[in-house]
């Protein structure tokens, strides 16, 4: 009897002995012998494995717990993304091909609602705004950065200390929200007491003020005007960065073969550069299909829709009048836009060619 117990006692010290240098191996090859003495509860002698011993689920989990553990620690993100991101894409897509009014059940009505956007008179005013809004980026927003960064990055920034301040106030008015800097605007652009209107009554007279926001005619350049200072300086800092990793040597052999500064922007300065044009053109132009809160706060949309744009109709569709198919098919509309639009911008610039 005292021998059998020895003995016994000798199995549980070997097993609890082998399950901790398991639970400790890095040679793959013994912990899977290892797993195989363990898949049973039963030992090769006949005998039970002793108490705490894992088996089962306890068992997978010792097994896979490496595997297993980075894909929880990731869970969250892709639980959120699928509930507030990806579902509701998904979603949209379905209803843009249904009616539904507010909490109603779908109906589905094929294209009725894509070929209602055509004969649509707001859709098109607010395609036309948002389109303006665009070219806007283009041709104002987008040069007047790259002129600002040339500057900053030239000669005649010569301190290291004076180009960091430059970089750090263009990128101050991408802090500012949206809120902040449409109220600050609405001040500025006020009739009676703007400080813009004030500087054209004093030099031109009382006739010489402008209903920035009022006039139909102006209300458009307003808005532009708001989204130059608040997206140059982050465009400017882009092009700096572009600039900063232009080959200096190339700059100098172009001035040695006796090339002007005019000569090296345009032969060596702006075709390296392509890449950084092309990504700014075409953030530049996304974001302006999608603006929203700039005319909505600055303007609501008006006069007579002269300032609407397609997200802020999409906003005031599918929330305001709750006809969410008709508002999906607004959405789905505008990212086929966006989507044709940066595709000519990426073969515009010679995205797709291979370099010879």
């Amino acid at each position: 009897m005292l021998a059998c117990s020895i003995q016994r006692k000798d199995e549980i010290g070997n097993l609890h002995e082998k399950h901790l240098r398991r639970l400790n191996l890095k040679d793959e090859k013994q912990v899977t012998e290892i797993d195989m003495a363990m898949s049973s509860d039963v030992s090769p002698t006949g005998r039970r494995y002793a108490p705490g011993t894992p088996t089962g689920l306890r068992l997978w989990w010792h097994r896979h717990r490496l595997t297993v553990i980075p894909y929880l620690y990731i869970a969250p993100f892709f639980i959120l993304f699928a509930i507030f991101l990806a579902w509701p894409v998904v979603r949209s897509f379905y209803l843009s091909f249904h009616k539904q009014q507010g909490i109603s059940t779908p109906t589905f009505i094929g294209l009725d609602n894509y070929v209602n956007l055509v004969a649509d008179p707001r859709f098109k005013q607010s395609l036309l705004n948002t389109t303006v809004y665009a070219l806007g980026s283009l041709l104002l927003q987008i040069p007047l950065a790259f002129i600002l960064a040339v500057v900053v990055n030239s000669k005649l920034v010569p301190w290291a200390n004076a180009k960091s301040f430059y970089r750090l106030s263009y990128f101050v008015p991408l802090l500012t929200s949206a809120v902040i800097a449409s109220l600050m605007f609405s001040i500025l652009y006020d009739y009676n007491s703007g400080l813009i209107n004030s500087y054209l009554m004093r030099a031109f007279g009382e006739e010489a003020k402008v209903g920035w926001v009022r006039n139909a005619s102006v209300v458009k350049f307003s808005i532009i005007l708001l989204l130059i200072w608040r997206f140059t300086g982050i465009n400017s800092l882009y092009f700096v960065a572009g600039l900063q990793n232009i080959p200096k040597e190339l700059e100098e052999a172009a001035a040695i073969d006796g090339a002007n500064w005019w000569q090296v922007l345009f032969g060596i300065t702006i075709p390296l550069m392509r890449p950084v044009i092309l990504f700014v053109t075409v953030t530049a132009i996304n974001g302006s299909y999608q603006i929203f809160a700039e005319p909505y706060l600055l303007t609501g949309g008006g006069p007579r829709d002269q300032s609407l744009s397609i997200v802020q109709y999409l906003y005031n569709t599918g929330f305001s009048y709750f006809n969410l198919g008709y508002a999906s098919a607004i959405g789905y509309t505008l990212v086929t836009i966006i989507v044709i639009l940066a595709i000519l911008n990426l073969r515009f610039f010679g995205a797709f060619r291979e370099d010879q």
